[in-house]
């Protein structure tokens, strides 16, 4: 099975919808997290704070999500999204999902693999640890979509 098929079913299963880019409507974005993540709800409240329309479900049990969207554990983190037929794992920027939709390569997702300090809802005063974002395919092949820190 394809990883678009994959998704596509996931997104079919988790009856995930997705308004219209672009325009004056918000971009729809279904967030599966745990109810007792702190920076999880940190990066959802990023995500509301960039015009996303943000539908969370708390679940206590992430894996079978993970594992119906494809997702190997070299990229996860703490909380998988969908929009628009795309995976979207990890404290991924909100720049970077505007991205991905505005592109719309052909890929799984992206992906930002554990918990770096700097990342949207992992913010700590000052400090900011480099990270990448990473963008992935169904074959477990993934490359560089952004470098942070910028500049």
């Amino acid at each position: 099975m394809t990883s678009r098929l994959r998704t596509g079913l996931a997104a079919l299963l988790f009856s995930l919808t997705g308004a219209a880019y672009g325009g004056d409507s918000a971009q729809s974005i279904k967030v599966y997290k745990s109810p007792n993540c702190g920076c999880c709800g940190d990066w959802v409240k990023h995500l509301e704070d960039n015009d996303f329309e943000v539908d969370v479900h708390n679940t206590r049990n992430l894996n079978p999500i993970k594992a119906e969207a494809g997702l190997t554990p070299a990229l996860a983190s703490c909380h998988t999204a969908f929009i628009d037929g795309y995976v979207i794992e990890g404290h991924v920027p909100a720049s970077d999902i505007r991205r991905l939709l505005e592109e719309a390569p052909k890929a799984q997702g992206l992906a930002v693999p554990g918990m770096p300090v700097g990342s949207p809802g992992m913010e700590m005063g000052d400090r900011e640890d480099e990270y990448q974002v990473l963008l992935f395919n169904d074959e477990g092949q993934s490359r560089v979509f952004a470098n942070y820190p910028e500049g």
